[in-house]
């Protein structure tokens, strides 16, 4: 297993991050354990999860299971960095979701019961609060990091500005502030270079891609197909057949499975930290460490541009001069 620092932070994370998102609905416990067990064993140290997997409200399943795996000792919470996050709808009362202090403050204590731990590696913003002032997120922040229940912070669907405005906030208050940023990322959705991506490398958050495969569109439309059929990835296929098809016998040619090639990709980027994978099967965990070891020539990087290309680079070069 390769590692890297998380942004401009001292910890070391593994190049791959484990999503937890099927667990329950997709995957069931035992599974789940078999997962994160063999993840373990594979070197995977990064675990990636949020208070409202699972999708029943206010229950935390997937924190649940995680939290029943971490009970079982062994060693499985010291080897594993965990990120969840706070936002989501917890409740049908005011202040059950969002960014309050008061919310912040309950969601992470119900985090760390709900994981059967003590503290939480890197609590993430699942979304922007534009309600919220930021003095009062970081006060929140700060005050669970001085109990020792929160280590990192970080974000996660941000636009750049957010980004700025607030470290620059958490930089007049002498807190570190974000240190991750949690973005759909993919060959298929290149926005984020724009102006994401630039504003991570200026404050030294590292990028944590989610949907790096697009919803699966981008491990291949021969594989999986009947569960193509059923969700958003048919239409997705219908909307970029001709490219994936391109794309499909670009990997072909390499020798390539598509998602590996697409995990490759994202690792090309020096902004990327880790990409979040959500294997369903333990085949498809120790399929995805293939990933680490293809290295894609300059040749082949601007024939991946030529057949996704983004967005013209960074704003505003990208549509200006």
């Amino acid at each position: 297993m390769q590692y890297t620092h998380l942004g401009r932070t001292g910890l070391l994370v593994s190049r791959l991050c484990l999503g937890t998102m099927n667990f329950g609905p997709e995957t069931d416990e035992k599974d789940s354990f078999a997962i994160m067990d063999h993840a373990l064993e594979l070197g995977i140290n990064f675990f990636d999860t949020a208070n409202v997997y699972g999708w029943k409200k206010g229950e935390g399943v997937t924190e649940q299971i995680i939290g029943r795996w971490f009970a079982q000792g062994g060693g499985r919470r010291e080897k594993t960095v965990i990120a969840t996050k706070v936002y989501g709808v917890m409740g049908d009362w005011p202040n059950q979701s969002k960014l309050s202090a008061l919310h912040i403050k309950r969601a992470c204590e119900d985090s760390l019961r709900r994981l059967q731990t003590d503290y939480i590696d890197l609590y993430q913003m699942h979304h922007v609060d534009r309600a919220t002032p930021w003095e009062e997120i970081w006060q929140a922040m700060e005050q669970l990091v001085r109990e020792g229940k929160v280590i990192y912070v970080g974000s996660s669907n941000f636009a750049g500005w957010h980004i700025a405005q607030a470290n620059e906030i958490a930089r007049q208050r002498h807190f570190m502030g974000l240190v991750s940023e949690q973005s759909l990322y993919n060959l298929a959705a290149r926005t984020v270079e724009l102006e994401v991506i630039p504003a991570c490398q200026a404050y030294g958050l590292g990028l944590i891609p989610w949907s790096p495969l697009a919803g699966g569109i981008l491990g291949g439309t021969k594989e999986d197909g009947k569960r193509r059929q059923r969700d958003r990835s048919k239409e997705l296929i219908e909307k970029h057949g001709a490219r994936l098809r391109r794309y499909e016998a670009f990997c072909e040619r390499l020798g390539e499975k598509p998602a590996n090639v697409a995990l490759a990709w994202l690792l090309h980027n020096p902004a990327v930290t880790a990409p979040i994978i959500g294997p369903r099967t333990l085949d498809q965990l120790t399929g995805s460490l293939r990933a680490l070891e293809i290295k894609l020539t300059d040749k082949q990087l601007k024939t991946l541009d030529d057949i996704w290309p983004g967005p013209g680079g960074p704003a505003p070069e990208a549509y200006a001069w």
